[in-house]
């Protein structure tokens, strides 16, 4: 689940009804959030939840990380940035890096966060970006960083299709020497 919740911040709070005229009423606070999302993952099998808070409320990311006891995963609030990734690491404030490698800038870079978190003990998802191509090399990136898991959307478009079909591609050369993460998805290299 993917709350993008930075674009619904305003001034401390949360605003859940941001296509309706200002009601103030309408505004609720971290806990309040933190609460609602708490109920879904009671109701309902969600075991991730990516950028629940607004990229910087600290406090709200950390309490809600040791409460929550599913993976919460960091895009805007570490943005792959080695220094953004240690402080959420000292802050406890997520377990899960969002790896952009065009987001840092190189693969090198994109590298040295995916180390730097699983260090930790984090999950690392690979991600596509916006406006994304063909070109399949987070496909490679996520077996070679033995991450587990990838971002790249619903298999509707080529641009998704060239990620899942290089990745079938790998599972083919790899023959029996591939594994399917399945529940050790956020610590693939335990299986």
């Amino acid at each position: 689940m993917d709350v993008a919740a930075s674009e619904f911040y305003k001034g401390g709070r949360y605003d859940l009804d941001f296509k309706s005229p200002d009601d103030p009423g309408r505004y609720i606070s971290p806990d309040q959030l933190a609460d609602l999302y708490k109920t879904f993952v009671r109701d309902y099998p969600v075991v991730s939840i990516e950028d629940p808070f607004d990229q910087d409320d600290w406090p709200a990311w950390s309490k809600f990380t040791a409460t929550v006891g599913i993976q919460v995963v960091g895009d805007d609030l570490t943005v792959t940035n080695p220094k953004r990734i240690g402080r959420a690491v000292v802050d406890r404030a997520c377990n899960c890096l969002l790896l952009k490698v065009n987001q840092i800038g190189t693969v090198t870079e994109s590298i040295q966060a995916c180390k730097l978190a699983q260090t930790n003990g984090w999950g690392v998802m690979v991600s596509h970006r916006s406006g994304e191509t063909e070109d399949n090399f987070i496909a490679d990136l996520v077996v070679g960083l033995c991450t587990g898991q990838i971002k790249t959307g619903a298999p509707c478009r080529s641009e998704r299709l060239a990620k899942y079909n290089q990745m079938l591609r790998i599972e083919e050369e790899l023959g029996d020497q591939a594994r399917f993460a399945g529940h050790n998805f956020r610590n693939p290299s335990e299986i």
